[in-house]
């Protein structure tokens, strides 16, 4: 082959559930998670060996080393393969919206191609990241877990959103050492079919990380309220660890205009409307 590509959809946690840590520091978690229409790209073409090159508007800052974990994906396959690996930033690092996770996923399902071979062992994929095995699925999904459980959800209704994030880097370690208990309960089952269905049902629920979250990065508080005060917006609440913040339409051109108007009063931040895959 000699060539291939693969894209890497932004992973949104809609709701996401501490309920309780294991021995090893790893945290359980209960999220619902669905993918946007809208990522980063990787293309792959013929090399001796594995090299990475990063390009596109979100390219600065993102690691080109062996810490990326495009690379540490690619090192999964066993050595004896060689790639030359570009990958096309665009969305922001460290966002809680699994810009390095669905990278990585989308690199272990292209070179699956390109190399024609089988994925990884599963437990390998998951020591990567726990975000991995989701990101590999690409589509709604519970997650449960350290990230290794996957549920299949009921069909989701059509769902636009706005993402706007206020410019910040949160780290994950330092949200998940903020929480005030690492015990809570899980989601409710998931029991929807329209839209209102189940932004009612998604109100219930909850981002345990978007309190801690917030006293790190009080602008996701400025996001979160940006959003909730635009028409046609049903809920808006954190994604994943943060500093990203979501809010469901179920008209596109509600969410056009909404990211228009954040975009307008907030020029720093990144924002933009997605439709939910």
């Amino acid at each position: 082959m000699t060539g291939a590509s693969a894209f890497a959809p932004a992973k949104i946690n809609l709701a996401l559930h501490v309920t309780g840590r294991r021995d090893d520091g790893y945290h359980l978690l209960d999220s619902l998670v669905v993918f946007a229409d809208i990522g980063d790209r990787l293309h792959f073409s013929a090399a001796d060996e594995v090299e990475l090159q990063v390009m596109g508007p979100r390219a600065a800052g993102v690691p080109t080393g062996p810490e990326n974990l495009v690379l540490r994906a690619a090192a999964l396959f066993g050595p004896g393969h060689g790639a030359r690996i570009t990958l096309e930033k665009h969305l922001p690092s460290a966002a809680g919206i699994g810009g390095g996770s669905a990278d990585a996923a989308a690199a272990l399902k292209g070179l699956a191609e390109f190399w024609d071979r089988p994925l990884p062992k599963t437990a390998e994929i998951v020591a990567l990241g726990a975000d991995l095995p989701v990101c590999l699925a690409g589509c709604p999904t519970r997650m449960r877990g350290i990230g290794e459980m996957l549920e299949e959800v009921p069909a989701l209704p059509v769902l636009w959103m706005v993402l706007a994030n206020p410019g910040v880097a949160v780290p994950t370690g330092a949200v998940f050492g903020g929480l005030d208990t690492v015990a809570g309960p899980p989601m409710d089952p998931p029991d929807w079919t329209d839209f209102d269905s189940f932004t009612r049902w998604l109100r219930a629920q909850r981002n345990d990380l978007e309190r801690p979250a917030q006293m790190i990065a009080p602008g996701i508080g400025m996001a979160r309220a940006a959003l909730e005060a635009q028409q046609g917006c049903a809920l808006a609440r954190m994604s994943g660890s943060g500093a990203t913040c979501f809010g469901l339409f179920s008209a596109e051109a509600d969410a056009r205009q909404a990211a228009r108007a954040i975009g307008a009063e907030h020029p720093g931040w990144w924002v933009t409307a997605a439709r939910v895959l």
